[in-house]
């Protein structure tokens, strides 16, 4: 009896010694779409970046990932798989693909485990005539949590303001608008509403932010709260390419905030042609840690796209074509096509985060600091540490704050 008992602890031992080891862990599907919605994210960026009179872009890669399993969801045949061409998850099986999406965002978008602010919410609209079927409803909201909601557009200043309050209320009142107009009122929209701040591993001195001036071009000058600190940090200049990269861990130190930043007023085109997710890993193998003076605008803002058109320029042709599109799993019917993706974010940067580290404080540490002074635009990746994947991708051209006087 005494060896029959000894036997079960020492199984029980080892079945608990093989849970440790893979608590946390994500399963090899949730980690093959991790790396693929970080491609995503680059290709997204590149298509969304091309747009002309574009300012600043806010994108979450794996929330866009989801939204196109969603697409997934609703579709049947080539219109699915096209899904998985735009994820370049080809190899992943259906049941995967969905359940691996699910745990990288459950993942990913833990507050409490992170010590961020992540709040994201999803619904799908639908014509006033569609009626959504209990099988693609209930999916939907085990997989990607999306609500469903039919509009009737007849009434645009209704629909429209529909939309803008829900996306008000899911963020707290942080994102007030999704959108001033919808030009396509006949298919499916997606609608994704977010607000993200991050919280830094060492906060930021809250007595210490001024009004500095931000040069959004050579000759456009606004006025911009700005926040500043010294402490340690890895960081790389690129003397080649004339930019600086600074890594600054986001609490817990499960992500970062990646800055990327010319040493000079300049349109973003040329940094942007060298982002690629080699180059950026490049980048950050050189980083090395040191003292690092930092001065960030302390600002929110709010950016919205309709990713319909850059999804179809990625491979997603079919779901966005009314006459080719098979939704056929959302309602039973072929009656549906994507003819919106809304995504929309409001992110907000301030001092709030851990305490210094103290110890540092006076020692030859932080002797001759580097100077990272971002008050001209530049580009900012939020990565997490663990699955590899891209949380948000963007870039801040225009901060919110008063035109200066032109200087003479």
């Amino acid at each position: 009896m005494r060896a029959t008992n000894m036997a079960a602890l020492c199984l029980l031992a080892i079945l608990a010694g093989m849970a440790a080891g893979e608590e946390g862990k994500l399963s090899s599907h949730a980690t093959a779409l991790a790396d693929n919605s970080a491609n995503l994210a680059f290709n997204l960026y590149h298509n969304v970046a091309k747009e002309k009179d574009l300012e600043n872009i806010a994108i979450s890669p794996v929330v866009v990932a989801s939204s196109l399993g969603l697409v997934a969801l609703g579709g049947k045949a080539s219109t699915a798989s096209q899904v998985k061409t735009v994820l370049a998850a080809g190899a992943v099986k259906d049941e995967h693909l969905h359940a691996g999406l699910a745990e990288l965002l459950t993942e990913v978008s833990n507050s409490t485990a992170r010590n961020v602010t992540w709040k994201i919410s999803g619904r799908l609209y639908g014509p006033s005539s569609v009626n959504f079927a209990d099988d693609f409803v209930k999916s939907s909201k085990k997989h990607y949590n999306y609500e469903h909601s039919k509009i009737n557009f007849r009434d645009k200043r209704s629909a429209l303001k529909s939309i803008n309050e829900w996306a008000a209320k899911s963020t707290d009142g942080k994102l007030p608008e999704v959108t001033k107009d919808v030009d396509k009122t006949d298919g499916a929209m997606i609608v994704n509403a977010m607000f993200f701040k991050p919280h830094w591993d060492e906060r930021f001195h809250h007595k210490m932010v001024d009004n500095r001036a931000f040069l959004v071009t050579r000759s456009f000058t606004i006025s911009v709260p700005m926040m500043h600190r010294t402490g340690l940090y890895h960081f790389h200049e690129d003397t080649e390419n004339k930019l600086y990269v600074l890594n600054m861990p986001l609490a817990h130190k499960k992500s970062s905030m990646i800055l990327i930043m010319p040493y000079h007023v300049e349109p973003l085109e040329r940094l942007e042609k060298l982002l690629t997710p080699k180059q950026l890993d490049t980048w950050l193998s050189k980083t090395e840690e040191r003292a690092v003076a930092v001065s960030l605008p302390k600002v929110s803002m709010e950016v919205s796209h309709n990713l319909q058109k850059n999804l179809a320029e990625l491979g997603l042709t079919e779901a966005v074509d009314k006459a080719k599109a098979d939704l056929s799993n959302i309602s039973g019917k072929k009656d549906l096509y994507l003819a919106n993706v809304f995504h929309a974010s409001a992110l907000e940067w301030d001092t709030e985060g851990n305490p210094f580290d103290t110890s540092i404080f006076g020692s030859d540490k932080l002797k001759n600091p580097k100077l990272f002074y971002a008050d001209h635009p530049f580009i900012f990746v939020v990565k997490d540490n663990k699955t590899n994947s891209i949380l948000f991708i963007g870039r801040l051209m225009r901060p919110k704050g008063d035109k200066m006087r032109d200087e003479l």
